[in-house]
């Protein structure tokens, strides 16, 4: 453990698979992403049931796995106590790190699809995608990769290809959000 005591009083971890495992610290693109996606449901959900959570909630779905996503919807008010929610929640997003990547796309997403998670997001900064996982049959189905394309690749592209570009897509949840990929990667780099 360092003595840097900025750096203590940041010390998060997770238990994955029963194992202690260390948070690193979020990037500005992660910070910003995981931020902006709270916002668009905590604006969306004002007034209603469903509670959204941003980074450092703890969800508690087994002796051996205690999580901490980067955003979390949970519309089941006795799942939330005061150290946590407890049980699945409705929708999880975690975005990616380089040392948490293969737990986001491994341990972590087959735990959310056996605990019953309805919709999983794994959302990539660095190529600016959301995989969008839709629980079908007790499986998750990937149901769609979003790009949020740069400029020089939409002009490479014919009218009929940046045509056929979804810049936006609904959560499974709500038909009244649209969620926009501009949205979700706000100022990020």
């Amino acid at each position: 453990m360092s003595n840097n005591l900025a750096y203590q009083e940041d010390f998060r971890e997770e238990l994955i698979g029963g194992k202690a495992v260390s948070m690193s610290p979020a990037s500005t693109n992660h910070n910003r992403i995981s931020g902006n996606i709270f916002y668009l449901f905590r604006t969306h959900l004002k007034g209603r049931s469903c509670e959204p959570f941003g980074d450092g909630e703890k969800v508690f779905l087994s002796k051996a796995d205690h999580f901490v996503p980067d955003f979390m919807i949970v519309c089941d008010p006795d799942k939330i106590k005061q150290d946590g929610v407890h049980g699945a929640p409705d929708l999880v997003a975690e975005v990616l790190s380089p040392g948490t990547a293969k737990n986001d796309r491994g341990h972590k997403k087959n735990v959310y699809e056996a605990c019953g998670v309805p919709e999983y997001w794994i959302v990539s900064p660095s190529d600016k995608t959301v995989e969008q996982y839709l629980l079908k049959d007790g499986r998750y189905d990937l149901h769609a990769v979003y790009v949020l394309h740069p400029d020089w690749v939409l002009e490479r592209m014919s009218e009929k290809e940046r045509a056929e570009v979804a810049t936006e897509f609904q959560c499974s949840l709500y038909d009244d959000l649209t969620i926009r990929l501009e949205d979700v990667f706000y100022r990020t780099v």
